[in-house]
């Protein structure tokens, strides 16, 4: 039950009505007190509260008002013996609940395993399954509930394995079992065997782990699974069994009775199946980009020596800037032409575009001379692994050119050319500047520079999922991402984003805001109060100047705070913060096994696992965490991490600690939170990572953690992406996939964060994208109709109208891919890469940047006419880097490097950083909120010191130490702890 009730609720759910006051009506005290609050409870529950502790603290003394005891003295009241058995008899009888037999027990156990546990794995969805069944058939929950669960569970899991290995074969089954047969002594075996092979991710970008994918793929497709093994399963219990498999080692699984070892390995192969294709895509388009980028690298190289011994060249150059700046306004004939003449400025143009040709040239010989020496032995390989399809006509000559490279993959490199009676693909495959490479002079066509075309020409498709590959998970068929019953509902999914079906409706009303927006910038530039922004001239073009923010300098009483949180609760261990969001959360419930049953006491789970997310959050590790003072060996603490810690019961454990954060906070102090701020850290990361890549900006390998952070510094949600990931699609999906109480409307971003095509996305879904620009002085405005001269004013800045025929053909195709996001059908990354410069425009893609241009015209014209807009994004944006800030401060081991060769791995670390700080946030909001309750905090704060105030401040916190875990010992903060 709830821990929290609003005054409204109280009295909806626990007032006394006319029958309650005659079944309480001889009873006094305790015995009174008591009575109400089982009867309350089980009216709401269907079941008897085990103790006091389940009981909500609000409730209690709302009934206690009622009928007139004091709270306390529910102290006293008996929660076993033979009164409280008589209330309970008392009230089945008059709700019309019976006692449960055991004959009920059995029947309940049987109707679980048939109907819920099959397609439900959570052990609290299967609880409340069965209080649901009770209530239902009017019985009171029996009390063996978990072993009730817990033999449903059984009873679903042997039936799942039957069927599994019936459905297998003989052939499937043997070669299955083979993966973790013990081998000969003299038999040779991949380092960590097959199984541990199966499961590794792939490695960075190269040719070797490219093909070393392809020959895992091909074994594993060598077992013969059945394509649709487990079609009709829920995803989430396949995903439970591949789990629980890929946990375990071959010694354990050569332990376990035949039908599970059989299911688990096939529910481990089939999902790989699909993973490891998705990663061979993935390295076959880092290796084709790390093909050109090498060649032109070294060619630049070589070249840029050659540049600089030319004689003069730097002083004509200098000649030519010091004449323009010195007459800006004269024509290049009277200003430039006398200093260097016209005949050494065409001199000049022409070895440009030599040594431009020359490049170019110089760079296909480089790349045919390492792709025929080196990379060519991936083709043949890869075109038998994979299968690619497009269902885009303009993309049909790449299908046509990989057909013809398959017919012509055997043959032997000494055939030079094709043959001409061959069917060539030329246009849509070789780009105009490499026709002189690819054809000679007779019309042939060259194998080796054709290839490299086609590679080139399969890597932007897939890219822009133009082209898509068979059996892939992530890169599969991009009509699959769409909702399959859009047509047949869709009515709902437009009220769903609360968009009109008729596309003319939707176009008023933007070219309404449109109108609206701009004749208030253009009054404002006109009277001149938008704060100082002015419209310049720079190199001839206009410029939009806008004043920068004036530096606000932290009020002084928010340090006195925090140094009165200081004086208060002391110096407290970073482990510490974690223990008591627990104790008030529960938030370690929320880990459950990957194994069939748990043997240990949940008290021993809880200890380690805070130990574990402890060391996996500072990123010190286990090996650290063991040396610490709670009696917990290394051993015992890996082997919780990998029962216990995954992505998805972290997840979990997060939204609880951030849904108990808003629950815990004062509205009236911290406002109601309807922003969100969202940007990226860089974190460095092994190489041996798919994941890591170069950071052109910040240098170094590494990856992204892209955070979604609240206005008042919680954290509502994290992903980790690769550093060239679109920064636009992890922002629509930390929107729609936070699953936190947060009602969140508005999200500020950097410039990164978005674009025209993020505009139009974050339109349709119902969010405000409000994004501080770095380039807004080049910006310019659309316009929604053809008349210009409505805003006079800004002249200079507009640019043409909204091309609104556009958005009327493609308008139910974008609100189809915006219900796609919002259903989850489609990742946003995914679905965003359809929609990005280059090659065959889309024609959703068209439509999806003309709504774009429109709604960030509205957006620029309010940015450029409110100075309290651009404050309020500025501000905004300095609460995610104060979170970035403290990202340095907490996960301070092995120098903030995330380690592990495989996404899991950081994605763990990722979100046990996030729990952590999380359960910082939330005991400092208790800190701080029981500081201000003190009479000489009363009207103290200014505005200035709410406007700054936050929770996540850390010079109170010790994060390092001997890492001493005192259970029974807890911070007074005025809370009940959370039932267990």
């Amino acid at each position: 039950m709830r821990r929290e009730w609003e005054p409204e609720d109280l009295v909806a759910y626990w007032t006394l009505v006319d029958e309650d006051w005659r079944l309480v009506a001889n009873k006094s005290g305790a015995t009174r007190l008591g009575f109400v609050l089982l009867l309350k409870f089980f009216e709401l529950e269907a079941r008897f509260p085990r103790d006091a502790g389940e009981l909500p603290p609000t409730a209690v003394d709302y009934v206690a008002g009622q009928v007139k005891v004091d709270p306390a003295q529910l102290a006293s009241y008996a929660w076993s013996g033979r009164t409280i058995e008589y209330h309970r008899a008392q009230i089945r009888d008059a709700l019309g609940f019976r006692e449960a037999t055991r004959a009920d027990e059995e029947t309940l156990t049987a109707w679980l395993a048939e109907e819920v546990a099959p397609v439900e794995i959570s052990e609290e969805r299967l609880r409340e399954a069965l209080l649901a069944r009770c209530r239902a058939e009017r019985t009171e929950p029996p009390g063996r509930l978990e072993r009730i669960v817990g033999a449903a569970r059984s009873r679903a899991a042997d039936r799942f394995c039957a069927g599994t290995t019936a459905r297998l074969g003989t052939d499937a089954a043997e070669r299955l079992d083979e993966l973790v047969a013990e081998r000969a002594d003299d038999e040779p075996a991949s380092p960590g065997g097959a199984l541990a092979e199966l499961k590794a991710d792939p490695g960075q970008v190269s040719l070797d782990s490219l093909l070393a994918e392809v020959e895992k793929l091909q074994r594993i497709r060598a077992i013969g699974l059945l394509a649709d093994l487990f079609t009709g399963t829920p995803e989430p219990v396949v995903a439970a069994w591949r789990a629980r498999a890929a946990q375990e080692y071959p010694s354990d699984l050569r332990d376990r009775p035949r039908p599970v070892r059989l299911t688990l390995l096939a529910a481990l192969c089939w999902s790989r199946t699909g993973e490891i294709t998705d990663g061979l895509v993935e390295l076959f388009i880092g290796v084709v980009h790390k093909i050109g980028t090498r060649a032109e690298n070294r060619v630049e190289g070589e070249m840029l020596a050659d540049l600089r011994r030319v004689r003069g060249k730097q002083g004509i150059l200098f000649r030519l800037a010091e004449a323009a700046l010195e007459h800006p306004d004269e024509t290049v004939r009277h200003a430039l032409f006398p200093v260097v003449g016209e005949a050494t400025l065409r001199d000049l143009v022409a070895e440009a575009k030599a040594n431009e040709v020359a490049f170019k040239t110089r760079v296909r010989k480089v790349l045919r001379s390492s792709y025929s020496s080196h990379y060519r032995r991936m083709l043949p390989k890869l075109l038998d692994a994979l299968e690619f399809r497009s269902n885009n006509k303009a993309h049909q000559p790449v299908a046509d050119a990989l057909a013809l490279l398959r017919r012509y993959a055997t043959r032997p490199g000494a055939v030079r050319y094709y043959a001409q009676d061959e069917q060539v693909p030329l246009d849509g495959v070789v780009p105009d500047d490499w026709r002189e490479a690819v054809m000679n002079e007779r019309g042939r066509v060259e194998r080796i520079p054709y290839e490299l075309c086609v590679l080139r020409a399969l890597r932007d498709g897939l890219r822009r999922r133009e082209i898509w590959v068979d059996g892939a998970n992530r890169w599969r068929d991009p009509e699959a991402d769409l909702p399959a019953e859009f047509e047949a509902s869709r009515e709902v999914h437009y009220a769903a984003l609360r968009q009109p079906l008729d596309p003319s409706r939707f176009i008023a009303e933007l070219k309404e805001r449109m109108r609206t927006a701009l004749a208030a910038l253009d009054t404002s530039i006109r009277a001149d109060d938008t704060g100082g922004v002015r419209f310049l001239t720079r190199a001839g073009e206009p410029w939009i100047s806008v004043p920068k923010p004036e530096k606000l300098v932290e009020p002084a009483n928010l340090e006195r705070l925090k140094k009165d949180v200081e004086q208060s609760f002391g110096t407290i261990d970073l482990l510490d913060f974690l223990k008591e969001a627990d104790f008030l959360t529960d938030f370690t419930s929320s880990f459950s096994s990957v194994a069939s049953r748990e043997a240990l006491p949940r008290d021993v789970v809880r200890r380690r696992l805070l130990l574990v997310l402890f060391g996996l959050g500072t990123n010190i590790g286990i090996k650290q965490i063991a040396t610490g003072e709670h009696g917990e060996t290394e051993a015992a603490l890996r082997r919780a991490r990998w029962l216990y810690v995954n992505r998805d019961n972290l997840r979990q454990a997060i939204i609880r600690v951030v849904n108990a954060t808003f629950t815990v906070r004062d509205n009236g102090l911290w406002g109601e939170g309807t922003a969100c701020a969202s940007d990226s850290k860089k974190f460095g990361a092994w190489e041996s990572n798919l994941m890591t890549e170069w950071h052109a900006r910040y240098r170094g390998p590494g990856v992204m953690i892209y955070w979604h952070v609240e206005t008042s510094s919680v954290c509502i949600y994290s992903q980790l992406k690769s550093c060239s990931l679109s920064e636009v699609a992890a922002m629509i999906e930390g929107l729609l996939r936070h699953c936190t109480d947060a009602e969140v409307d508005r999200n500020y971003v950097d410039t990164h964060g978005q674009s025209a095509v993020g505009f139009a996305f974050t339109y349709l879904l119902g969010f405000n994208l409000l994004p501080r620009l770095k380039n807004i002085g080049s910006a310019r405005l659309y316009l929604p109709d053809d008349d210009a001269s409505a805003y006079p004013n800004l002249a200079p800045v507009l640019t043409r109208p909204i091309r609104w025929e556009l958005i009327a053909q493609q308008y139910d195709q974008m609100v189809k891919y915006a219900t796609a996001l919002r259903l989850g059908t489609a990742a946003a990354d995914q679905m965003l890469r359809r929609f990005v410069r280059g090659g065959p425009k889309h024609p959703t893609y068209q439509a999806l940047v003309e709504l774009g241009r429109a709604v960030k015209s509205v957006f620029i014209a309010d940015y450029l006419r409110l100075p309290p807009l651009r404050r309020e994004i500025h501000e905004g944006l300095q609460v995610i880097e104060n979170w970035n800030s403290a990202n340095a401060v907490l996960c301070y081991g092995k120098a903030s490097e995330l380690t592990g060769a495989d996404r899991e791995d950081q994605e763990v670390t990722m979100l046990a950083l996030h729990l952590l700080q999380s359960a910082l946030v939330y005991i400092n909001t208790i800190f701080l909120q029981r500081v201000l309750a003190r009479p000489e905090w009363a009207d103290r704060l200014t505005e200035e010191d709410r406007r700054a105030l936050t929770p996540l401040f850390w010079a109170h916190v010790n994060p390092y130490g001997s890492f001493r875990l005192e259970m029974d010992r807890h911070i007074d903060l005025g809370l009940p702890a959370a039932p267990r």
